[in-house]
């Protein structure tokens, strides 16, 4: 079978082609295209297609809408085949304007605001890590969060999400006109689904009556507009929630609808673009934007310069800022003068309450445009005027500012007229209870805040302590047993940030105790912990099974401080324990559904109890650290003499056991440590008799003498005798 050359060159230099456009050598593939495509004689629009993506991703996107407008003309072209250069215009516009690489995140309106729709939090539910979002976002967005993209907590316990009492408290206190909004906003969106698009509107008009600095409500009055087909109305509307809200995307695709509809096809084109900036995945901006650069590549339609949509389309933050800068960017005469005459028409249109503060910020950009007024003025007037200005472009609800005196006497008679004016920071401290934001357990400044899957709110040491004793909600009483298991309390970010800024003092308070009782509990000589149960011994593991709730608390601590160190110690009938013991220090915690633990842990040092004392339920003692005396010279001959023969008879001893007793033994305590080249190299002294001393069959009170032995000759030889003891024992 014959092979065609040319037909097997030609796939070798598409393949080779494809492989250059994947190395983003995009001149290389535009020129094996352009090659490609005229070598039969015949002109192959697929491959010129191919080629004008390669022009569009070099930069050269003229080049590229000349050969896309060529192939519209032929009717070789499909919208589809647009998005490649729709993605490299708004990659383009991207650079071009500096725009963040996650606009939306950046253009939160206040502390209290969700961070997916962006508005006044409805319904607010916390999710296990920490972040806060409107219920109804919730469900109907994916099963992560959309700030750490961890699983949400719907899952937990089987139950469905829970509102955050103490949000849902605040916000209806503190907002009580925006809360009364998003229940109309609510109502007007059931009736909306109904297809009752009039009753509808009335809903949404009455919830901007209340709060006219909603980009939400806007967005959603303009999609009831463009229901019923008041395309004007719906852009309106549109551009202002683009206004209030300049990263936000709906905003856009609703504003591109509504040009759409109006016939305003290369404005709207421009609206699409701007959405793939924000949202390059999106796929109705896509589409829309693919079939509108369609209609406009064909011919009959307005051939102009593609490349200036980039130059026409104006900075989002600019839109939102422009009044001012273009004020601020005059002469200072006619600055002064223009000032003067927004302020007079500023203060005119206050008189009518039907006219919404968008209505207000149009009217006076409107003046900023106009010829410059020679009258003269004061510069007291000027001042006024520039603060009058600023006024209604204030959109943060809760964003603090250091101002004048003269800025704040001027806000305060400007809420009294307009209540549809938003309130600042400082207002809402005038009527914030610190009650609002106290744990129902310590009664006090919420401290490292966290909210249970049911929805309450509590200090973290205080849930922890209730969970050691319960593991149930302490009001409700649900059962978080699974929450329990997750260990997994991570604080509620929204809650925190809300304590710093209305109460930074007892805040700091607050910090500043915990900052001691950490510092207290760091100490490992006074008030130290002690765990009443078994005796334990420096170098050797010592296991433990923690299940009563004032040792979960006393683990949890040490781990929390960092010393990871708590005393072991023997009972004592009088005086609770006993005087001597052994610092344990933790190597690893599991910790089980149920909320007891297994510690794995390894003595350390020995100590002397000076003085015993309590702490929340638990042990703790004052202590002095023992360490073995050192001799020199005949002495430490004689020692090391001694040393070796009761190591050799130990050795013997243990070997002689059982095999099954040798082998728990092994499993539990280890290998016995070999010797050491320097007996008093280790304050303790040599590792060995600690571990013979943990294998051998004594009780508790005959073993707690060795502990307070300071002579490790006496020690040795007191750990012969044992031996032969045993060693007599078991020939009997």
């Amino acid at each position: 079978m014959a092979v065609d050359p040319k037909g097997a060159d030609s796939s070798l230099m598409l393949e080779f082609a494809a492989e250059a456009f994947q190395a983003r050598n995009f001149q290389l593939a535009c020129e094996i295209y352009e090659l490609q495509a005229h070598q039969a004689g015949v002109v192959d629009w697929a491959l010129l297609l191919r080629r004008a993506d390669c022009l569009a991703c070099s930069g050269r996107l003229q080049d590229a809408l000349d050969v896309y407008r060529k192939a519209a003309a032929q009717e070789k072209l499909c919208a589809p085949q647009l998005g490649t250069v729709l993605s490299c215009l708004a990659e383009q516009l991207r650079s071009r304007e500096a725009l963040p690489l996650t606009p939306a995140q950046d253009a939160t309106p206040g502390i209290l605001s969700c961070k997916e729709c962006q508005g006044l939090l409805c319904e607010p539910v916390t999710l296990l890590c920490g972040h806060t979002f409107c219920k109804r976002c919730l469900e109907r967005s994916s099963s992560r969060c959309k700030v750490c993209s961890l699983p949400q907590n719907k899952g937990v316990a089987g139950q469905p999400y829970r509102v955050n009492v103490v949000l849902s408290n605040i916000t209806s206190k503190w907002f009580p006109c925006e809360v009364q909004a998003l229940r109309l906003r609510h109502e007007g969106n059931a009736l909306f689904k109904d297809n009752k698009w009039a009753e509808a509107l009335e809903k949404y008009n009455e919830a901007i009556t209340l709060v006219s600095h909603d980009h939400l409500l806007y967005s959603n009055r303009s999609m009831i507009h463009l229901s019923l087909k008041s395309y004007e109305l719906a852009l309106e509307d549109a551009d202002a929630a683009c206004k209030l809200q300049p990263y936000w995307l709906k905003g856009h695709l609703r504003k591109a609808h509504a040009l759409a509809n109006l016939g305003r096809t290369e404005e709207a084109l421009k609206e699409f673009i701007f959405c793939l900036v924000l949202d390059s995945d999106n796929k109705t901006a896509k589409s829309e934007a693919q079939k509108l650069l369609l209609d406009l590549l064909r011919p009959g339609h307005s051939q102009g310069d593609f490349p200036d949509i980039l130059q026409m389309m104006p900075h989002p933050s600019r839109v939102k800022g422009c009044l001012v800068n273009s004020v601020n960017n005059s002469n200072p005469s006619s600055h002064i003068q223009r000032l003067c005459r927004v302020n007079v028409e500023y203060k005119k249109s206050l008189k009518f309450p039907e006219q919404n503060e968008l209505t207000r910020c149009s009217t006076l950009w409107k003046l900023s445009q106009t010829p410059d007024i020679k009258d003269e003025v004061e510069n007291k007037e000027a001042l006024e005027a520039e603060v009058s200005l600023k006024i209604p472009l204030k959109s943060n609800l809760l964003k603090r500012k250091l101002c004048s005196d003269d800025t704040s006497e001027l806000r305060s008679k400007h809420r009294k007229r307009d209540t549809s004016a938003v309130e600042d920071t400082d207002k809402v401290s005038s009527f914030v209870d610190p009650s609002d934001l106290d744990c129902s357990l310590c009664m006090r400044l919420l401290y490292e805040p966290v909210t249970t899957p049911c929805g309450h709110t509590y200090c973290l040491k205080c849930l922890e302590r209730c969970l050691d004793h319960n593991p149930k909600c302490p009001l409700c009483k649900e059962d978080l047993c699974e929450y329990l298991a997750l260990r997994n309390f991570c604080k509620t970010e929204l809650m925190e940030e809300l304590t710093s800024i209305f109460f930074p003092e007892e805040l700091k308070e607050r910090r500043t105790i915990y900052e001691e009782e950490i510092a207290e509990l760091s100490n490992l000589n006074k008030n130290v912990p002690i765990f009443v149960c078994t005796m334990a011994y420096p170098t050797v593991p010592c296991p433990l099974h923690i299940f009563e709730p004032c040792y979960r608390l006393m683990i949890r601590r040490c781990m929390e401080t960092g010393t990871k160190q708590f005393g072991m110690c023997i009972g004592d009938s009088l005086k609770g324990f006993a005087d001597y013991g052994c610092i344990l220090e933790i190597r690893n915690v599991e910790f089980f559904a149920d909320g007891r633990s297994v510690v794995d842990s390894i003595g350390k040092r020995r100590f002397k109890v000076i003085q015993h004392s309590q702490r929340d339920g638990y042990n703790t003692a004052d202590i002095e650290y023992i360490e073995d005396e050192k001799v020199q010279g005949d002495s430490y001959a004689d020692l090391l003499t001694l040393h070796d023969s009761v190591y050799d008879q130990a050795y013997t001893w243990f070997s002689a056991l059982k095999p099954a007793l040798k082998s728990r033994i092994l499993g539990h305590f280890g290998p016995m440590p070999a010797k050491e080249s320097d007996l008093q190299v280790n304050p303790n002294g040599p590792a060995w008799c600690w571990w013979i001393l943990a294998v051998l069959p004594l009780e508790s009170r005959a073993q707690l003498p060795f502990l307070a032995m300071t002579s490790l000759k006496d020690r040795l030889t007191s750990i012969r005798r044992v031996l032969l003891f045993m060693c007599h024992a078991r020939r009997r």
